[in-house]
C-alpha cells in the first residue's frame, strides 16, 4: 500500500492549484468555497535516478517505483467538526491517510477571495487545527462513556483521559509525548492531531528567493522548518505545461531545483520516517516503500508475505557499489555482496535479494 498524504487548508488557498500542478491531473479550481466535493486521489511515482541507472546495468524491462497517493480533500470551514460546510464527511477523509499536508496560503490576489475574509496563515492554522482537535475531543469523549464502567480498558481509559485533557486544552495528540505502547493503544482510532503534519505556504512568484525561517516570520508562525515547504501554486500549474526537463531548467532561473512535487515527496518520506530498498534485475528494476529500521524479515514482507514468515536470509549490497562494478555476478566475484541474517536493519539504497524457506 502506498503512502497517502491528504492535502488539507481553508477553501480558496490554493489546495485544488497545488494538487493539479504535483499530480498533473486537472480538478475544478474555482474561486468558490467547496469546489472539491469529493476527495481527488492523484498516485504519483516517486522520482528516483537510482533505478534507472539500476535498470541500465541490469538490462530491466520494465522500471517500477514507489508512489505517493496525494488526497485533495475539500476545503475545512470554522465549525467543520460540527457539520459546517462540509464538514464532517472530509474529516473522515483525513483519518485514511499517513500524514497531513497543510496548505498555507501566503500570497496576494484580490481576485480570489479568502473564506475568512482575510490572509493569515496562522490564523488558518490555527482554525485547521482546533478543527482536528475538536473532532478527536468528540471521539474520545465518546469512547471514555462506553468504557467507563469496564476495567479491562482501565489503561486505555486512564490514557484517553490524559488526551482528553490535552485536547481540552488545545493540545493536539502529536505534541504529547507518548510512548510506543501508548500509540500502539489508540492506533485504531487514527485521531486527525495525531497524525504528523507538513506546511506548505502558497507564496507568490516575487516570494520564491525568500527562505523559510524569511516567511515564517511574515507569518507570525513556529514551525519545524523540516517540515515546510515554499512552493508557487501558480507557477507549478503553469509548469505542468512543460516536459519535465524543460520544468527544471525553467525553475533554474529562479535559482528553484526542486519542482513542488519533489519536495513534498522527499518530506513526505521523512515525515512518515520512510525509506527505499531496491531489487533489480532482467525483468524488472523496482524501489520498495519500507519504514526506517524495518529489519530484513519485515523488509521481506513488504514483497511478499510469505517471505517474511519464511524468511532464512538476504543477500545485500549498496546501491552504487553494484552499479561500480557492473552486476550482481561482479560483485559476489569481488566479495561486496554480504549475506544477512533476521537481525539486520536494511538501509536505504540496499540492492537485495531475499531467500526463503517453504
Amino acid at each position: 500500500m502506498s503512502l497517502s498524504i491528504g492535502i488539507v487548508g481553508l477553501p480558496n488557498v490554493g489546495k485544488s492549484t497545488i494538487f493539479n500542478a504535483l499530480t498533473r491531473q486537472k480538478v475544478d479550481a474555482a474561486n468558490y468555497p467547496f469546489c472539491t466535493i469529493n476527495p481527488n486521489v492523484g498516485c504519483v511515482k516517486v522520482p528516483d535516478q537510482r533505478l534507472d541507472k539500476l535498470a541500465e546495468m541490469s538490462k530491466s524491462e520494465k522500471i517500477i517505483h514507489s508512489t505517493i497517493e496525494f488526497i485533495d480533500i475539500a476545503g475545512l470551514v470554522r465549525g467543520a467538526h460540527k457539520g459546517e460546510g462540509l464538514g464532517n464527511k472530509f474529516l473522515t477523509n483525513i483519518r485514511e491517510c499517513n500524514a497531513i499536508c497543510h496548505i498555507l496560503r501566503h500570497f496576494v490576489n484580490e481576485n480570489i477571495t479568502h473564506v475568512e475574509n482575510r490572509i493569515s496563515a496562522k490564523d488558518d492554522l490555527e482554525i485547521i487545527n482546533m478543527e482536528l482537535m475538536m473532532a478527536d475531543l468528540d471521539q474520545v469523549n465518546a469512547k471514555l462513556k462506553a468504557i467507563k464502567s469496564d476495567n479491562a480498558y482501565k489503561e486505555l481509559f486512564q490514557l484517553l483521559e490524559r488526551i482528553k485533557t490535552a485536547l481540552d486544552n488545545s493540545t493536539l495528540i502529536k505534541d504529547l509525548e507518548l510512548t510506543p505502547e501508548e500509540l500502539i493503544l489508540i492506533r485504531e482510532y487514527n485521531f486527525l492531531s495525531a497524525k504528523p503534519c507538513m506546511y506548505v505556504f502558497n507564496i507568490a512568484e516575487n516570494d520564491l528567493n525568500k527562505t523559510k525561517e524569511q516567511i515564517l516570520t511574515e507569518a507570525g508562525l513556529k514551525l519545524d522548518q523540516d517540515k515546510v515547504i515554499l512552493v508557487c501554486g501558480k507557477m507549478e500549474e503553469e509548469l505542468t505545461q512543460l516536459s519535465e526537463q524543460e520544468a527544471l531548467d525553467y525553475l533554474k532561473n529562479f535559482n528553484v531545483e526542486q519542482t513542488g512535487l519533489q519536495k513534498m515527496i522527499i518530506a513526505g518520506y521523512k515525515l512518515v520516517n520512510y525509506i527505499s530498498m531496491l531489487t533489480t534485475g532482467p525483468k524488472e528494476t523496482r524501489s520498495w516503500q519500507i519504514i526506517n529500521g524495518f529489519k530484513a524479515p519485515q523488509a521481506a514482507g513488504k514483497i511478499h508475505t510469505d517471505f517474511e514468515k519464511g524468511f532464512a536470509r538476504v543477500e545485500v549490497i549498496y546501491w552504487n557499489d553494484l552499479l561500480m562494478v557492473g552486476g550482481w555476478n561482479q560483485a559476489k566475484e569481488k566479495g561486496l555482496v554480504r549475506m544477512e541474517g533476521k537481525d539486520y536493519i536494511v538501509k536505504d539504497g540496499d540492492v537485495v535479494v531475499f531467500h526463503f524457506s517453504t
